[in-house]
């Protein structure tokens, strides 16, 4: 029988739990997927510490790539043996075998491996959105991005700089700060010994940017409002430090008319025909050279507590996968 991780209770990495599961035949709408590889996410240390709540027991995950095994009544668009993959969805990719509703789904192109699909999803699509739908990045524009060498982070790095843009970009260390240099960040800047709201106002003549994407959250917040121009777009799309606190919406006011949003992957892709769109873009530009996607760690699917635990740690950079 295949296996899957799967927790029973809210806590830390140790509550992941390798366990043999059994996988019934696809149901109507849905297709089976064998993994090849699946995507470690921030976002799945959210589910498994309870900050954002799901029903228990539970899977977890949300990306993977692999190949059709199995299709339900009804699915017109896939078939047995198409290389699949996919962001979203019910929780569940850390498995060997899982079903999923086809619509989900996007064909992966030949010219792209399991691993980098499984690697670029997520983090892609969330590029995607962020670069060219909530805000849309302009030839000239000068941009902030934290974590930049991060997954997300060496994306929007190489996609905005692409895009004609100046990419300022905050990073723990001079080894993250060379890694996210290398991948089109002009300005990156070590938040342990710099002033990130100082050295923004610095380098764009005490102007500030027209758009922070935040995804560190209660840390970063504040210094982020402070690193805007007027009428400059706060997008806060993470909460790697915890949740931003409440606070006086006046402020925005007084800090220069600033637009604040607070988007998901998941708002943004819950029509199919904007996920065809937003995935054939990114598969554009991975195929094109723009973007590169690196796959930096790599772990067995069954060591996904590991994994977990290098990750909150930051021990990570780029890309990770899990390999079932």
């Amino acid at each position: 029988m295949p296996h899957a991780i799967r927790f029973h209770h809210t806590g830390g990495p140790e509550v992941l739990q390798w366990e043999t599961v059994e996988v019934s035949p696809p149901a109507a709408g849905e297709v089976r997927v064998r993994h090849h590889a699946v995507g470690l996410n921030y976002i799945d240390t959210y589910h498994r510490s309870g900050l954002y709540p799901v029903p228990l027991p539970s899977g977890i995950g949300l990306e993977g790539a692999g190949v059709v095994d199995a299709v339900g009544a009804g699915v017109g668009e896939l078939g047995v043996g198409d290389r699949v993959a996919y962001a979203g969805g019910p929780l569940g990719a850390y498995a060997e075998v899982r079903n999923i509703p086809a619509d989900r789904l996007v064909k992966l192109p030949d010219t792209l491996s399991f691993e980098q699909g499984a690697a670029m999803m997520l983090q892609g699509l969330t590029a995607q959105y962020l670069l060219r739908r909530t805000f849309r990045v302009q030839p000239g524009d000068s941009i902030l991005i934290h974590a930049a060498a991060g997954g997300v982070g060496l994306i929007v790095c190489q996609w905005a700089k692409a895009l004609g843009a100046t990419v300022i970009g905050t990073v723990g260390s001079d080894e993250k700060a060379a890694l996210a240099r290398a991948h089109g960040c002009d300005h990156p800047i070590v938040y342990t010994r710099e002033n990130f709201a100082d050295r923004v106002k610095a380098l764009t003549g005490g102007e500030g940017v027209p758009v922070v994407y935040d995804s560190i959250g209660q840390d970063t917040f504040m210094s982020s409002l402070a690193c805007l121009r007027p009428l400059g777009t706060m997008v806060l799309f993470g909460s790697a430090s915890g949740p931003v606190a409440a606070f006086d919406t006046g402020l925005l006011a007084k800090m220069g008319s600033l637009f604040l949003t607070r988007p998901t992957l998941f708002t943004y892709t819950a029509k199919r025909a904007d996920l065809v769109a937003m995935a054939d873009e990114l598969f554009e530009v991975v195929g094109s050279g723009k973007v590169k996607i690196e796959v930096n760690q790599r772990y067995a699917l069954k060591d996904a507590e590991q994994a977990h635990r290098d990750l909150e740690a930051r021990r990570t950079t780029g890309s990770t996968i899990l390999l079932p």
